[in-house]
């Protein structure tokens, strides 16, 4: 019985605003799914942890909207779309196809929304600029009816400086989204050849914020452990005088002055590593000075100072954090949610399974196909979870190849700077088992150059690939020679001359859980009867991970996976996340045994 279902039907059956019918009964709800859909702004926090300032204002909640088969083309138009007189609603920023929206429609391709705004009083002598964290795919933005910017990427934040536009009391805001979702885009498994619900639209937050005519625009952090300082670039709008100060719980460890666009350091004497075991992070303070003296902007930002190698252990290459070889143990984790889609429901939904992968004693998060909010990777830095980061593959790579791959190679870079910052992320991943695969080993040799302090993953499962292209299989370079092996572990990658080996996906064994399945026909690799018996043949499974990392060089195993995706029952959550489908104080103790067993390797 699914402790959910008794609260939900009464309250998503009513109608609201003008008749439109503002939700239906979700197919599988979850604990946060009422609380979604009655917040007046859903995810409220402030998206942005790493160039934070105090002044900002959410624009999450009920939008006017138009999509549909006869909604007018949104694909980079002149002029807003005119809406009904009792237009349809939705609520920002769940994606159209999710029931927290209230629209709930197969796949969108047009996609319309409009809302207004008052601008806060005490910001009349600032410039505004409006965020979009992810829209998908092509965005275009009016405000009061004039164009005030366009993008293209469904993965990526932007913003634009709306200031010209604005005037005084109540100003209109349109969003015109198109995605064909054709696979001609990262898509990853939101795509034609992907498994799941397809997504569109705005799926993350969208907010304002003042800020004056001198402003930081971006930051760049990088720790250097070699020389016990942090590297950092600032870049801004105007004036270029900075000062940044680095401070251990609220006392300052470093100062510098710096100028706008220029490379600078901060010396971290004795720096208190950054790892999960001790996730340790500095708070950072950078202030930008009109040509007078006075303050023309301030933010609060963070970082941990940790490196990521790779280096030999007895003659074995092997991933070296802090120096040290720590056994990184993961879930493959997708992130999608039965009610939200690609976005978490709330706040506490998306700390959820990160709070049980890090009880559980793993250390590790592959983010599979798929980016999250800022918040996510703010969470893993400060829980202590590493991170592979994975790009959304593109599907027909090998057609119109000057337009598809220019895009995929456009947002990838657009990926690597939004979440450059984030000392949980210890390697990207570019393709995943050939899917889209082309010039891997020259895509991988780019990532290596444009980011040199993490590890590359060039092409995870290379011995895996789908029937409708040929493989490109192992491209030889990046940090990892990397095999998927269901159910596995045996058969996977030994490390080479200059690579560590992966297990970048193994595992997969499932158990039903009626009450708590996606309504369809549902599978695994392999199945399971009990929760005792998953058990078992999970700790099985690691004893065989354990022995394969002592004698056979293997640095990373990562089990597919955190919970169950629609017709996918192979998770250690449910799909819902009501029912762990393992007995955790056990698994618990294999993994961390499995991880102190890799410590010891370094004595």
């Amino acid at each position: 019985m699914n402790p959910y279902k008794k609260t939900i039907p009464a309250f998503f059956l009513f109608v609201v605003s003008c008749c439109s019918l503002f939700a239906q009964e979700p197919k599988l709800p979850t604990q946060w799914t009422t609380a979604a859909m009655q917040a007046t702004v859903p995810l409220s926090e402030y998206p942005r942890p790493q160039l934070q300032r105090n002044d900002w204002l959410c624009l999450n909640g009920k939008w006017d909207y138009l999509g549909g088969k006869t909604a007018p083309d949104a694909l980079n138009p002149e002029k807003p779309a005119s809406f009904n007189a009792t237009p349809d609603k939705i609520l920002v920023p769940y994606c159209p196809e999710s029931v927290l929206s209230g629209v709930q429609r197969k796949q969108e391709i047009n996609m319309w929304y409009r809302r207004t705004f008052d601008v806060p009083a005490k910001w009349q002598s600032k410039q505004v600029i409006i965020h979009f964290e992810a829209v998908d795919h092509d965005a275009t933005i009016f405000v009061n009816g004039k164009k005030a910017g366009t993008h293209a990427g469904g993965y990526d934040s932007f913003s634009f400086n709306i200031t010209p536009y604005l005037k005084k009391g109540s100003n209109s805001l349109v969003v015109a989204a198109h995605d064909l979702n054709d696979g001609r885009t990262p898509s990853g498994k939101n795509g034609p050849r992907g498994d799941y619900t397809f997504s569109s639209g705005i799926w993350q937050t969208v907010w304002l914020e003042p800020v004056s005519k001198s402003y930081i625009k971006s930051i760049r952090l990088l720790p250097d452990l070699d020389n016990s300082r942090l590297k950092v670039l600032v870049n801004t709008e105007g004036s270029a005088r900075i000062s940044a100060v680095a401070l251990n719980n609220g006392k300052i460890v470093s100062k510098a002055d710096a100028t706008g666009g220029a490379t600078f350091y901060l010396p971290i004497d004795k720096p208190m590593l950054w790892s999960p075991d001790a996730p340790f992070l500095y708070d950072l303070k950078l202030t930008v000075f009109n040509a007078d003296g006075s303050e023309a902007d301030e933010v609060k930002s963070y970082f941990g100072m940790r490196d990521i190698k790779l280096g030999k252990l007895n003659d074995v290459v092997r991933p070296l954090i802090n120096g040290k070889f720590m056994m990184q143990l993961g879930l493959l984790d997708q992130g999608y949610w039965p009610d939200g889609v690609l976005t978490a429901p709330t706040e506490e939904a998306l700390k959820y399974d990160m709070e049980y992968t890090k009880k559980a004693g793993y250390n590790l998060i592959r983010k599979h196909m798929k980016t999250e909010p800022q918040r996510f990777y703010y969470w893993a830095d400060k829980m202590g979870l590493l991170v592979w980061q994975d790009m959304p593959a593109i599907w027909y790579q090998h057609e119109d190849t000057t337009k598809n791959r220019r895009v995929y190679r456009q947002e990838l870079k657009a990926i690597m700077d939004d979440h450059y910052n984030s000392p949980s992320i210890i390697t990207w991943v570019p393709f995943n088992e050939n899917w889209g695969a082309f010039d891997v080993k020259n895509i991988t040799n780019w990532v290596k150059q444009y980011d040199p302090s993490r590890l590359v993953n060039g092409n995870s499962g290379f011995n895996n690939n789908p029937g409708y292209q040929k493989a490109y299989g192992d491209p030889g370079n990046g940090d990892y020679v990397d095999t998927h092996i269901y159910i596995g572990p045996n058969g996977a990658s030994e490390p080479d001359a200059h690579r560590a080996a992966s297990l970048g996906e193994f595992g997969g064994v499932g158990l039903f859980v009626r009450g708590h399945m996606w309504p369809v026909e549902n599978n695994a690799y392999d199945l399971q009867p009990t929760k005792s018996s998953l058990t078992d043949r999970y700790i099985l499974l690691l004893d065989q991970v354990e022995q394969l990392m002592k004698y056979k060089g293997l640095s990373v195993a990562i089990y597919t996976q955190t919970t169950d995706v629609e017709h996918e029952v192979n998770g250690a959550l449910t799909y819902d996340r009501a029912v762990e489908k393992m007995e955790l104080q056990r698994i618990k103790e294999v993994n961390e045994a499995v991880v102190k067993e890799s410590y010891k390797m370094n004595k």
